[in-house]
């Protein structure tokens, strides 16, 4: 798929998925994907654990029961960011863990699976346990859960402003 219709077709999914396992080559494009994301002072911070073993599965499972998205994903991929400052006394650790997530969204939608950028509920403890449960060291964290896999239903797509309602040129 090229670049442009992979932007035009990545959806965010909360729908069940098929009981298809992802293909560890397909993982592994889509982890190159997101490692060739830019990063503050070019210090690639970012990292990933993917998440496929059935007991590690099931945990995160566990976590979140009332997901069909996360109860039927055949595999996670977590974000890792890290808040070690690597300018001055600057971190990067939001923006490098944002870009990193977009090239891995757009590398997932253009091999057909699909994914929904899963991070507001880690916030308030379940960032600690999948931490803790994946052996993620502090301080680095568990910043976002991707769940993946084949879509078991037609994956929709919400109507997107226009580019030109949101562009201002030379000024506000």
């Amino acid at each position: 798929m090229e670049l442009f219709e992979a932007i035009q077709q990545r959806r965010s999914y909360r729908g069940e998925f098929l009981p298809k396992p992802v293909r560890r080559e397909d993982i592994e494009k889509i982890l190159a994907a997101g490692a060739a994301a830019p990063s503050g002072c070019n210090k690639e911070l970012t990292e990933f654990v993917v998440v496929d073993a059935p007991d590690k599965r099931a945990a995160i499972v566990a976590m979140f029961p009332d997901k069909v998205f996360i109860r039927t994903a055949p595999a996670f991929i977590v974000i890792v960011s890290d808040p070690t400052p690597v300018y001055e006394d600057k971190t990067f650790e939001l923006a490098d863990s944002a870009a990193v997530t977009q090239n891995v969204l757009l590398a997932i939608a253009a091999l057909g699976y699909a994914t929904v950028w899963f991070d507001g509920y880690l916030r308030g403890g379940a960032d600690i346990k999948i931490a803790e449960l994946l052996g993620i060291p502090s301080p680095k964290v568990a910043r976002i859960l991707l769940p993946i896999g084949r879509p078991a239903a037609e994956v929709t797509a919400k109507q997107k402003k226009p580019w030109q309602s949101r562009t201002h040129w030379n000024k506000w």
